[in-house]
This record gives C-alpha cells, sequence and structure tokens, in this order.
C-alpha cells in the first residue's frame, strides 16, 4: 500500500500493511576472515544480538562445501549442545559460549589445507525470525628456502636470448611469487631482449611449487653482473620476503688487446735470476690461443706464462705475445722489452801478485764491464783501504804486504758485486820485531821459552844460538806471508846470552836475549809455637862463571824477607819441611866452620902473617855486591875492605854452583 510499512522478519519482508510491526529482531557480527598457519588452531567468533528471549533462541555453525553445500558441524537450543556427527571437524571442534552471553567461540584444531572454507553462524528465534554471519578461514603454509641455478656454460655475444638460471621455490600456500633482480635491479620483460618464464606445481600434499627461468641476451658488460631471484610469501596478517645467493655467468666475447710483462723479478733484472712473464687478453673465449715468444725465436710456449731460469745477457730483447681465435683466424699480439743486467768478472793489474821494494811505490788497478754504474772498494784484512778502482801504496813497508781484495759493487741492484784479489810481497833485510823485554831473571833448572818474530822477502831463515857459538834447534817455527815466528826452549843452568839471528838476500839482523840464573834458598829464622807461624829467611844468591881466589875476601849478597806460612794440614808435608830445614842448618854451621877456619889461615895455605897491603892484582879484584832490605844502595868492596869506583862494577860474580 502506498505510504504503508514494510514488517521484516529477520531479513524477509513478511507485510506491507499499516498496521504491521516488528515483534522481534537478531542481529549477528562475524570477522571476514580468520588466518593461521597450517597445523594451528583456529577460533571462530559469532557474536549476536536479539529481541527475544534467550530460552526461545537456536543456534546453528554450517561450512560451505566446494559444491556450494551448506553442511552443519554444530548446533545449540534451550535443550542443549550437538556436535554433528560424520563431517570433517566432528573430532576437532570445541564451541564456547551460549544463547545467554550473545557470543559462541567455535575453535577448530589441527588445521588442514583443507579447512580453507566459508564458514556460517545461523541464530533461528521460536517466532521465526533469523539471523546469520559468516567467516573465512584462510590456511598459510611457508615455503622452502628458495634455489637458484645459473648455466654452467658460457653465452657468446653472437648467441641470441640465452638462458641465464632458473630460480625455484617449494612447498608454499598459497602460492609464492618470484622476481628476478640483476645488481638489485628488479628485471622487467622486454621483446627480444629479457623474458621471464613462470611455471607453478600443485604438489601431492596440495602445496604449490613456483619455477622461474631468466632468458635474455648477454652484453659483454655482463660479465660482472650479479643475478639473484627474491620470493615474496603470504602469512597471517602480512606478506613475507627471502633472496636467494647471487650468481653470476660467463660471457664470451672476443679480446681487442693483449698485454705482456714481467711478473717477477720486479724491477731490475741481473744475470742468474728467474724470470716469469705472463700475458693476458681482454677478452674471454675459449678457441683463443695465447703464446708467448722471444724475437729470436729461442723461447716459445703455447700458455699465457714464460718462465726463464739463469739467465744471462742474452736473455735480453723483445718478448711478444700473440692471441689466435681459433674461429675466425684472427690474430693480436703484444710485446715487452727485457733487459738482464750483468757484471763481468774484476780484472785486477797487476795481476795475481807482486813484488815491490822496500820503501818503493806501487800502483794496482780494479775493473768490471757492467751495464750499470758500479762502486770500487779496496779491502785489506776486512777493513777498507782504498776507494776507487786505483791501489796505490807510496813507500811500501812490511806492513803494506799482504792481500789485498777489490770488490766492485752495482749499488741499484742487492747482491750484485764481483771481487779480485793481488797479493803484494815487499822485499828487503830482514826485521826482527823487539818484544818488551829481552832482559831476564830465571831460576836454575826451568826452561825458558824465547820466541822471536822476524819480517821480510825473501822470507827470512832464522837460526838460535849462544854466546858461546853454540846452535839451538828451534822448538816450533812457522812461516807465512814473508813472516817467521820461531821458538826456541833453553833450560837454565847458568847465566846465558842467546842470539836470534835472521837472514836473506837483503840483509841480516839479530836479537840478543840476557838470561840472569839465580838460586832461591830458604832458612828458619824464628818458630812461634803459640800462633803456629813460621818466619823463614830467603837467600838469593846470583852466579857467574869466575869462582873466588883463595886471598880474595868474599862476602855473600843476601836478601832477606820474612813471610807467614801457613801450617801444613798433613803430617807428611810437616816431616819433610822439617828434614828440610835441618839439612840447611847442618849446611849453614859447616859454612860457618870453613868461613871460620879460612879466617884463621888454617885452610888454603893462609897463615896470619900474610901482608894484607899487598898490591892488588886483576886477579885478585873480586867484587861482592852487598844488598840489604833496607836500601836500594850496592856497595862494593875490594879485598882490602875499600870501596870500589863504579867502574868497577862490571866484575865478575861468585858462582856458588862451582
Amino acid at each position: 500500500m502506498p505510504g504503508g510499512k514494510q514488517c521484516l522478519l529477520g531479513n524477509k519482508i513478511i507485510s506491507r500493511h499499516p498496521w504491521c510491526y516488528v515483534t522481534a529482531r537478531v542481529e549477528v557480527n562475524m570477522e571476514d576472515r580468520v588466518e593461521v598457519f597450517r597445523g594451528e588452531t583456529a577460533s571462530m567468533t559469532c557474536i549476536f544480538t536479539s529481541s527475544e528471549a534467550v530460552d526461545n533462541i537456536m543456534i546453528q555453525w554450517f561450512y560451505v562445501m566446494q559444491t556450494g553445500e551448506k553442511q552443519r558441524i554444530f548446533y545449540q537450543d534451550p535443550t542443549g549442545t550437538v556436535v554433528d556427527e560424520g563431517t570433517p571437524f566432528t573430532d576437532r571442534i570445541s564451541v564456547n559460549g551460549t544463547g545467554a552471553t550473545g557470543a559462541i567461540v567455535v575453535t577448530i584444531s589441527n588445521v588442514q589445507l583443507a579447512d580453507e572454507l566459508q564458514f556460517i553462524c545461523l541464530i533461528n528465534g521460536l517466532t521465526g525470525e533469523t539471523g546469520e554471519g559468516r567467516t573465512k578461514l584462510k590456511v598459510f603454509v611457508r615455503p622452502d628456502f628458495p634455489t637458484i641455478e645459473g648455466v654452467q656454460t658460457g653465452i657468446s655475444l653472437n648467441e641470441g636470448p640465452s638462458k641465464i638460471g632458473t630460480c625455484e621455490v617449494k612447498n608454499g600456500f598459497p602460492w609464492p611469487n618470484i622476481t628476478w633482480y640483476r645488481n638489485n635491479a628488479p628485471l622487467r620483460g622486454a621483446p627480444d631482449v629479457l623474458k621471464l618464464v613462470s611455471s607453478t606445481t600443485v604438489e601431492s600434499s596440495g602445496l604449490f611449487s613456483v619455477k622461474s627461468e631468466l632468458i635474455m641476451k648477454v652484453m659483454k658488460e655482463d660479465k660482472d653482473d650479479l643475478f639473484y631471484c627474491e620470493v615474496n610469501y603470504f602469512v597471517p596478517g602480512g606478506l613475507r620476503m627471502t633472496e636467494t645467493p647471487p650468481i653470476n655467468i660467463t660471457v664470451y666475447y672476443p679480446s681487442t688487446a693483449v698485454s705482456v710483462w714481467v711478473e717477477s723479478p720486479k724491477g731490475n733484472i741481473k744475470e742468474g735470476d728467474s724470470i716469469e712473464l705472463q700475458c693476458r687478453e681482454n677478452g674471454n673465449k675459449p678457441s683463443s690461443i695465447l703464446t708467448i715468444s722471444d724475437e729470436k725465436g729461442g723461447n716459445t710456449v703455447d700458455s699465457n706464462v714464460l718462465v726463464l731460469d739463469n739467465v744471462t745477457r742474452l736473455n735480453s730483447g723483445v718478448y711478444q705475445c700473440a692471441s689466435m681465435d681459433m674461429d675466425t683466424y684472427e690474430e693480436i699480439s703484444g710485446n715487452t722489452t727485457v733487459f738482464v743486467n750483468y757484471l763481468d768478472p774484476a780484472v785486477v793489474l797487476p795481476k795475481d801478485s807482486v813484488v815491490v821494494d822496500q820503501g818503493a811505490e806501487l800502483t794496482a788497478t780494479c775493473n768490471a764491464l757492467s751495464s750499470l754504474q758500479t762502486q770500487t772498494v779496496w779491502l785489506k784484512d776486512g777493513e777498507a783501504v782504498s776507494m776507487g778502482n786505483s791501489l796505490i801504496l807510496k813507500d811500501a813497508t812490511f806492513d803494506s804486504a799482504g792481500e789485498y781484495v777489490c770488490v766492485v759493487t752495482v749499488l741499484e741492484i742487492e747482491g750484485m758485486e764481483t771481487s779480485g784479489t793481488l797479493h803484494v810481497e815487499v822485499q828487503g833485510p830482514p826485521e826482527i820485531m823487539k818484544p818488551d823485554d829481552t832482559e831476564m831473571e830465571e831460576s836454575f833448572g826451568t826452561t825458558v821459552d824465547l820466541s822471536c818474530s822476524v819480517r821480510g822477502f825473501p822470507t827470512p831463515s832464522v837460526t838460535w844460538t849462544t854466546s858461546d857459538g853454540k846452535i839451538l834447534p828451534p822448538a816450533s817455527q812457522i812461516e807465512s806471508w814473508g813472516e817467521v815466528h820461531s821458538v826456541v826452549s833453553i833450560k837454565v843452568t847458568s847465566d846465558i846470552t842467546a842470539f836470534c839471528n835472521a837472514s836473506n838476500n837483503f840483509g841480516t839482523d839479530a836479537l840478543t836475549f840476557n838470561i840472569a840464573a839465580t838460586i832461591n834458598t830458604t832458612t828458619p829464622a824464628t818458630t812461634s809455637t803459640s800462633t803456629s807461624t813460621t818466619t823463614t829467611t830467603t837467600t838469593t844468591t846470583t852466579a857467574t862463571n869466575t869462582s873466588a881466589t883463595p886471598t880474595s875476601a868474599t862476602n855473600t849478597s843476601a836478601t832477606v824477607k820474612a813471610e807467614t806460612l801457613i801450617p801444613p794440614k798433613k803430617e807428611g808435608n810437616g816431616f819433610l819441611i822439617a828434614v828440610i830445614i835441618i839439612c840447611i842448618l847442618l849446611l849453614a854451621i859447616l859454612g860457618s866452620v870453613l868461613y871460620f877456619l879460612y879466617k884463621k889461615g888454617k885452610i888454603c895455605g893462609r897463615s896470619g902473617k900474610q901482608d894484607l897491603t899487598k898490591e892488588k892484582s886483576s886477579k885478585d879484584n873480586i867484587v861482592v855486591e852487598m844488598k840489604s832490605d833496607n836500601t836500594e844502595e850496592a856497595v862494593l868492596l875490594g879485598v882490602n875492605g875499600e870501596k870500589q869506583p863504579p867502574s868497577h862494577q862490571g866484575g865478575a860474580y861468585l858462582n856458588v854452583q862451582k
């Protein structure tokens, strides 16, 4: 009727009469979709309101099958709650809530791919009003990590669009999406240049696997490019992304230039080095062949590396590297120049050895041919004596003799040097190097080693003699470089004068050694028993080959020294010392008696009435040197007790050995 009102029962128009009014109304609210991963639990909530009493409401849940038909899985009325048997959800469904609460929550455990359906919540009143809500259950599965595989063979510039690689991602739900990238820039299809071919496979598990191939026409610049895939897939509440590792491809392109260089050694090359030459072309083509050779044709190798061992200056020259394209037979080449530096052996003039007169001048030269600048130094005994290629010895002496070494060095190259030697002999008469002491005193019975060092050229001959003309055999004699070192051993039995005699064609030289023989005697002085210390008196007598005459008055020269002796620890040594002391005492007593008898004229035909003023003869001038510990003054007395002048101090000494 015009101007009338519509009466609704649920969603149905039940009347258009103006007197009609609504007796009850139901409203239902649900989420559009519920998203979960496979294997998780999904909860779907149905919220409703109704003007009808709670006891008059029936609640039902349905799912929509693939055919479009509805299948009930649950219902609830005032009398109770029932889960329908024989549905895919019978054993996995649970319900919370009642009509009194105004909310019903249906929970499905262990959600599977087949559970991705539409679910309906239907509310019915006993008066006939209805209301329903619908929600979509979405199920997700993360895909496996994507893989990428590039072509194993190279791609030539002459070819058309070629396969670059394949990306694949498996077992995702819903299906993932693959995007190709080159150097971080996404690739888009272009006719005759780039094509992306994708395919999707449904696995037996219901999951999706996606594969994508990249086909493109390559250029030379692509040889350094990196290609990879980006995979996007859905998850509950959003979108996720993952990437594959990058790959590159091998691009074949012809060469336009070839370079060759010396890889080692770096810097200057010298004779004896090992050289490594390397060759490289700027193209990349398997059909090209590299060859390295020298301009003389002596060294050729079909490789990009040439090694030359122990090179000489003959290896200097131009080395060429050639690249031949076996498809087109086109050849390109490059070259480099190798120079081997050299240093010839040093030439010394005069050669080997030279003899120069003492006081003369010698000039020697040392030269070595080299490709680089050199420095020359002359060495003697390891020390530099001259710089430059000339050695000048002025006013030659025996010190100038010896071996000289000239060393020629190339400063620019480490270890590049050569050397030569010159032996210099300085000829002249012998020269004996005088030792510090040729005057010495030694005890009777000891053996003395006398040494004599002589220089000269020709090498001097050395002999040893004594003042009485006796020839002494040397104990050792060493000759080297115009020098002689001779040693003689002499046993001291009296005063000795020995001569070291040296001679050669130019002259002679001699050195005198004087040895004074001494006797050391020990006599007891005092003995202290309280401190076990013995004081001894030492008498030193200087002996000569001159003996005293019966008419001479002889005084002995004695030096008395006191020293403290440590008592011996062993009984045998003490006994021996005691015996020696007794013997010395007996000898002292005997000497005193003899001297007394001599003074009284009882021996040697001497009488007390002899004339003591008798004129002295040369034989009677016997002089005795008297020494004392308290003074360094020596008083010389004649037989009459007169002081002798200094001119008479060269007289003979008493030889007590005889």
